[in-house]
């Protein structure tokens, strides 16, 4: 009997795909392995959105590709396979097979090919915990055009997914105990927009809906598409998190039409003012992008300033990466990377002090927490206002033996840092 490995790299969304692709392996009577030295089937699912990522894709190949016995079968896909797919073909020839995006049929096709004969393979896995949390991709693609983005060549236009998919399997993953359900896409207030009539705003409410005691987080929220409507979709839904993330890439309006990006700064401030408005204890996500050509030293100044006036609870950076077919590859004027290194430390340093500043504002309140993970007496705990795996977490230390993981606890904060919390269980 055939066994397989996945090895996701890159963002939420891949994982996704992973898990997809997976339940249909196992509907295919392959066995999912929990040790990749023990699989038949290595599959590598890819990132190639940043410079960065492209070079870890290529060095986890090459390492499984070293490491791996003649017996076992390396297939690579995703996002850089379907950018690079030629490229690769030629210069990793220890790869058995490439494939893109959303050829899950194809990768079935070709490992269906192994099925009969294989020499079975030694599992010892237990069976896997449910999640307290999972992602719900409710799109593929996207319809913007910012002029550093490769992802529209990778993952074309804008596809909806029908929410009567999303609604079933928001039922299942909560029936089998998941405490928080995530909705990414490449941008998810773009949602419905390409099949009409039906919104995030609506799935929102019939997500809500669901019997059972979870959380909605909304990730990846352009600022152009918030409006009241949904900011009143998100008040009225008490299931959904006050948990807003938008990312600006940048807040100089010179460097937004470079960029392609909607609006002006002053849009994006009034925006940002109505969220607070009408949600007073939202927790607020941005990222920016540093070095982008031809940004100066005051535009680079006045990122700054305005990382401070707004004062965001998290906050990302990324330093900008050249990417091969997209506009801003061509622009004059590139960033010496020193530069963008510098400015990148130069924000994050800023946003350290606002996030501790922000987290000593907890201390001594009260917060309902998910618990995550439990190792050597400690708790490793989330509330609203951290999602997971790019946020901080709350620390419960001594939480006693009756925690269990994937459970909501309350908890008095007793100490804040640059981005953790530490807690109290409530009695």
């Amino acid at each position: 009997m055939l066994s397989f490995y996945i090895h996701t790299l890159g963002c939420p969304k891949n994982q996704v795909d992973s898990e997809e692709l997976k339940k249909r392996l196992i509907s295919e009577g392959i066995i999912p392995g929990t040790d990749i030295k023990e699989a038949s089937l290595i599959l590598i699912n890819t990132c190639g959105f940043i410079q960065a990522a492209k070079e870890e894709s290529i060095e986890e190949i090459l390492t499984v590709a070293q490491t791996k016995s003649p017996e076992q079968k390396l297939i690579v896909f995703g996002c850089l396979a379907k950018r690079y797919m030629d490229e690769l073909k030629a210069e990793l020839p220890e790869v058995d097979a490439f494939f893109g995006v959303d050829e899950f049929e194809d990768i079935l096709a070709y490992v269906r090919k192994f099925k009969n004969g294989a020499e079975p393979k030694r599992i010892t896995h237990p069976d896997e915990p449910t999640p307290d949390y999972a992602y719900l991709k409710i799109s593929e693609g996207c319809n913007r055009r910012c002029s550093f983005c490769a992802i529209p060549s990778i993952r074309g236009t804008l596809r909806s997914t029908p929410p009567e998919q999303i609604i079933k399997r928001a039922e299942e993953l909560v029936n089998s105990g998941t405490r928080e359900l995530i909705l990414i896409a490449q941008d998810i207030t773009s949602y419905g927009r390409d099949s009409g009539g039906y919104s995030l705003e609506r799935l929102l409410y019939d997500l809500n809906s669901l019997s059972g005691d979870f959380w909605i987080r909304l990730l990846y929220l352009f600022p152009d598409s918030i409006d009241e409507e949904l900011i009143q979709a998100v008040k009225e839904n008490e299931k959904v998190c006050h948990y807003i993330d938008l990312p600006l890439q940048h807040s100089e309006d010179r460097i937004l039409r470079l960029m392609n990006r909607p609006g002006t700064k002053k849009q994006i401030l009034n925006t940002i003012e109505l969220i607070r408005k009408e949600l007073p204890d939202v927790v607020l996500r941005t990222s920016f992008i540093v070095g982008f050509p031809t940004e100066s030293d005051e535009e680079f100044e006045g990122l700054l300033d305005f990382v401070r006036e707004v004062g965001f609870e998290r906050l990302g950076a990324f330093t900008y990466s050249p990417e091969e077919g997209t506009p801003a590859y061509d622009l004059k004027g590139q960033v010496p990377d020193e530069i963008k290194q510098e400015r990148y430390h130069r924000l994050m340093t800023l946003q350290a002090e606002i996030s501790y500043r922000k987290n000593l504002e907890l201390v001594g309140k009260k917060l309902k927490v998910l618990v995550d993970d439990i190792e050597n007496g400690v708790a490793y705990c989330r509330y609203y206002g951290q999602a997971p795996e790019i946020d901080g977490v709350t620390i419960v230390k001594d939480p006693g033996e009756q925690l269990k993981k994937g459970e909501f606890i309350d908890v008095i904060v007793t100490e804040a840092h640059d981005y953790d919390l530490e807690a109290e269980v409530i009695e």
